[in-house]
């Protein structure tokens, strides 16, 4: 009998929404404080937005045509600027993706399940923790882009609205990378497998050149992509959008805050039961 106490796991507690809350807070703090022992991992997040920003704007700033702006290159600094954030939110998952791998390689989330803790907590404080970083880095991106002249016409509450939904835009993508960080076996598999679908994602939008300069079967997938939906949002609520330009017909164009709101609420539902499911599974 004592030989069974002894190998017998703990007993876990009562369930709940508070408890799941805190433990997914306290997962969330330990992930910070290792970000926070590793300052590169914020630097070189932080090294790649701002690289985008500079060349985007000088490299490219004259040479696009944006309706309403002509090739004025602030018109398109301007125009620019919500896709460089939501790009940025939307990288965040390859760096989830390849966190939790790298948990699961070294066996700390084996470890975790042999804690008396509720099951989601492990992937939902990672999550958490990988939006503070996101945060962090859209703070000073933002810095950047009003130093090469961008600017928000709307007002602030609107400005904080847009970045609201930057941030849970991130957030709903990085459920995707958490389920792509427990699939496969290493970081560097979850580092690839996380930029290969974002790339099309991100470049088949609105985010640096207007859909309708698109060929017509492309122009029809960016406007109705996820990514687009809330970099819309985001010019109209920055007041990024230059006068007379053409709003597309498509649902999400035409109600884009609407439209990245529920994009973000249903990827989150989708994928944080899938990678949920998957954690149960993958490290029995």
């Amino acid at each position: 009998m004592s030989a069974l106490s002894d190998t017998a796991p703990a007993a876990r507690p009562a369930g709940g929404l508070s408890a799941s809350v805190r433990d997914s807070l306290v997962v969330a703090k330990r992930n910070l404080i290792r970000m926070s022992r590793i300052p590169e991992i914020i630097l070189f997040g932080l090294i790649q937005p701002v690289m985008f920003v500079v060349l985007f704007s000088y490299v490219f700033g004259g040479s696009i045509n944006v309706p309403g702006a002509g090739l004025s290159p602030g018109g398109y600094r301007e125009f620019l600027m919500a896709g460089i954030f939501a790009q940025t939110v939307t990288f965040a998952t390859a760096g989830a993706g390849a966190g939790i791998a790298e948990d699961m390689h070294k066996g700390l989330i084996d470890r975790f399940r042999s804690l008396p803790m509720a099951r989601g907590a492990v992937l939902t404080g990672r999550t958490i923790a990988d939006l503070v970083q996101t945060a962090l880095t859209l703070l000073v991106l933002a810095v950047v882009a009003l130093i090469v002249g961008w600017r928000i016409h709307e007002g602030f509450p609107k400005a904080l609205a847009a970045f609201g939904l930057l941030l849970l835009s991130g957030y709903a993508f990085t459920w995707i990378g958490a389920l792509i960080g427990l699939s496969v076996r290493t970081p560097e598999a979850a580092t690839s497998g996380g930029l290969i679908w974002l790339f099309p994602l991100t470049f088949i939008s609105n985010a640096f050149v207007p859909a309708e300069n698109m060929p017509t079967f492309l122009r029809h997938i960016a406007e109705w992509n996820p990514f687009s939906a809330t970099v819309q949002a985001c010019r109209e609520l920055f007041g990024n959008l230059p006068a007379g330009y053409p709003v597309p017909e498509a649902w999400p164009m035409q109600h884009p805050v609407l439209a990245s709101v529920l994009w973000s609420v249903l990827i989150i539902l989708v994928f944080r039961t899938l990678a949920v499911r998957k954690y149960r599974t993958a490290t029995s």
